[in-house]
């Protein structure tokens, strides 16, 4: 993943990108989440939707149309950054957080197959359960330096973070 093209934050911070669903209920509650959580600034954001996220997947080999799951790319502006999807990736973030949420990390020992159909499954029903917005997130501006897409794809469709 070198030579990423997109515009990214300041290096002393956002060793992981979140790919997310930028329309999922689900998806900007849990956003909202690790932005109150993570204190040490690991993470930096894009919306699935955008050119960030596509360019990142494309590089992986993944569908970046596919709206079926979130994605984290630890180390993802190093020299080897790696892709986790579904119950993998959900499991890296919450474990990241640190305390209490680090004690997720006894699921670990699932096998991703079992944490994969949990995922689905949730996955399944989110729209219906969390609901499904028109537009994407537009981020605080506090928090904007840490959506490498924010720069990118402001447009008159976004809705603001509330």
């Amino acid at each position: 993943m070198r030579g990423f093209d997109v515009q990214c934050p300041p290096a002393e911070s956002g060793r992981h990108l979140l790919l997310y669903d930028g329309v999922c209920g689900l998806c900007d509650v849990l956003v909202q989440a690790v932005l109150a959580r993570d204190r040490r600034v690991l993470f930096h954001f894009a919306s699935l939707q955008s050119a960030a996220a596509k360019a990142t997947l494309n590089r992986f080999g993944s569908n970046p149309d596919e709206l079926t799951t979130f994605y984290v790319v630890t180390n993802y502006r190093g020299a080897e950054p790696s892709p986790l999807t579904k119950g993998r990736a959900a499991l890296f973030v919450i474990t990241a957080l640190g305390w209490p949420w680090k004690a997720a990390g006894l699921l670990k020992v699932l096998p991703a197959r079992v944490l994969d159909g949990i995922y689905d499954l949730i996955a399944r029903h989110r729209y219906r359960i969390f609901g499904r917005y028109e537009t994407c997130l537009v981020p605080r501006p506090e928090y904007r330096s840490r959506f490498i897409d924010s720069q990118q794809d402001e447009s008159p469709k976004s809705r603001i973070e509330g």
